[in-house]
């Protein structure tokens, strides 16, 4: 009777054990796979920073050996010869602790493919290697092999960490580092509590609980180790989040220094671009001017002497009229390029434009002698900035009107055509100058590039900034001794571009 009650503690007493390592072995998978859900989340709301694969695997597939190890040790009946799940927890092991080293492996140098070659024929070795040890080996040779496995993927992940240290400081590395320091301590512990024993262990029950407590032990520093992991990538999304926003202040600083940068060369541009015209303007504000005052003096006299009629009267205020509003539209025309205008479009009718550009260049353009065509079909209306476009428009007039001031050629000509194009509307200036030299055709729009020796190189490129901002595009045509010919295509309604 006495026996039979032994027999039954006895046996209650190996299930407990059983199912207290069991329920070990559970809990840290429930711990590792939490922290795997965790940071998955955190994966898929991050866009800077995405923690390795390699850790994440190795994450994932040392929860699946522990939870099949734990189910495992449950209905175990012989450890001298186990069932093949132990073949597989352990296989998930090796693939787990490989990955964790390949992982820090990564965090110095990208791994090879050499590397991956290597440690995907490791992994295959293993498996049968592992399984023969189960059939034919015993519970000491097991686990000596998986404790020095272990032993050398520490020592490899220490000294990959080593190295990323030095490079770049650390604190949750430092955590690893003696994570796996510790893990090296219990995995040499397991090795001395073996060899320390005078028997072979067949069953549960002859297992030395110190070993059971270091195998327990080496296993919750694996699982701290994973915790260092995760929070090491935490601090680096950290980082790049400080750095982002970093960068995009500074981003957002040359952004607007760029644009104070290009107000101050339109408005450069516009002074160079009107300056040679002030005078010829000036000449023909004269015109009007002088007329005005004929008119005066006529209608003094006239009221003087008392021959003013009423028919009369209102002749020579209609010609002063007149004369007074070509002065206001002249000087109207001139001031409208240098006034400051911010980008609001407004319905630009592009003959309109062209003919109030003229009117500035108009002076210059009869004192060179140069025949002007204008070609424009009906209704070419866009929704633009008018002060910009103007811009673009006087600079390639002026451009035209310098090309043939040079030029040998006794019919000089500039033609201006207008039409609708597939895209909207497209406007070209057509010279019969000398044309542009090859060499320097490939520079024509670039900032501070200028053939002119009185220029200053940023009258093209601000027009293909103004014109490329406006959502559209220019380009040109050059023949030697035949002349030049400028296009702006521009869509119906401008896109401004930053």
């Amino acid at each position: 009777m006495t026996r039979i009650l032994a027999n039954q503690y006895g046996g209650c007493t190996i299930a407990n054990m059983k199912l207290l390592i069991s329920i070990y072995f559970f809990i840290l998978a429930v711990i590792q796979m939490g922290l795997f859900f965790g940071i998955y989340h955190y994966y898929r709301s991050q866009n800077l920073l995405k923690p390795s694969l390699y850790w994440m695997s190795s994450l994932i597939v040392s929860v699946a050996g522990l939870f099949v190890f734990g189910a495992g040790v449950i209905t175990i009946q012989n450890i001298a010869n186990p069932e093949f799940n132990f073949t597989v927890a352990n296989s998930f092991f090796y693939v787990a602790a490989l990955l964790q080293a390949l992982f820090c492996q990564s965090l110095n140098r990208k791994v090879s493919r050499q590397t991956k070659i290597f440690a995907s024929a490791s992994v295959l070795i293993f498996i049968p290697t592992f399984e023969y040890m189960r059939i034919y080996g015993t519970f000491e040779i097991r686990t000596l092999v998986m404790a020095g496995i272990a032993s050398i993927s520490y020592c490899w992940q220490i000294y990959e960490l080593a190295i990323k240290r030095k490079s770049s400081p650390s604190k949750q590395l430092l955590y690893m580092q003696c994570a796996s320091f510790a893990e090296i301590f219990f995995a040499i512990g397991r090795f001395l509590i073996l060899f320390a024993s005078a028997f072979t262990i067949t069953h549960v029950e002859q297992i030395p609980q110190i070993l059971i407590l270091f195998t327990i032990s080496q296993l919750v520093m694996n699982t701290l180790s994973y915790i260092a992991i995760g929070s090491y990538w935490a601090e680096q999304v950290v980082v790049a989040n400080i750095n982002a926003t970093t960068e995009n202040q500074t981003t957002k600083k040359l952004l607007q220094e760029r644009d104070l940068l290009i107000a101050s060369l339109l408005k450069a541009n516009k002074t160079a671009s009107t300056g040679a015209l002030s005078a010829s303007i000036a000449h023909e504000l004269n015109q009007p001017l002088g007329a005005s005052s004929l008119n005066i003096q006529f209608l003094q006299k006239k009221l003087s002497e008392g021959e003013l009629n009423p028919a009369l009267q209102n002749e020579v205020l209609d010609s002063l009229l007149a004369d007074n509003q070509r002065a206001a539209s002249i000087i109207h025309s001139l001031r409208s390029v240098f006034t400051d205008e911010k980008m609001a479009s407004t319905k630009v009718d592009l003959a309109e434009l062209i003919d109030l550009v003229l009117t500035i260049a108009r002076p210059e353009i009869v004192k060179q002698n140069i025949q002007m065509v204008l070609k424009f079909e009906e209704d070419l209306f866009i929704t633009a900035n008018k002060g910009e476009l103007q811009q673009v428009l006087l600079n390639l007039v002026n451009n035209a009107i310098d090309a043939l001031k040079s030029t040998e050629n006794l019919n000089k000509s500039i033609t201006i055509r207008g039409e609708h194009s597939s895209a909207g509307v497209q406007i070209s200036i057509a010279d019969t100058g000398s044309g542009i030299d090859e060499q320097v055709q490939a520079h024509m729009f670039e900032l501070l590039s200028t053939t002119k020796s009185s220029g200053m190189g940023i009258g093209l490129w601000l027009c293909k900034h103004i014109v490329m901002r406006h959502g559209g595009s220019i380009w040109f045509e050059s023949f030697p001794g035949k002349g030049t010919t400028f296009f702006v295509g521009l869509p119906v309604v401008a896109v401004y571009a930053i």
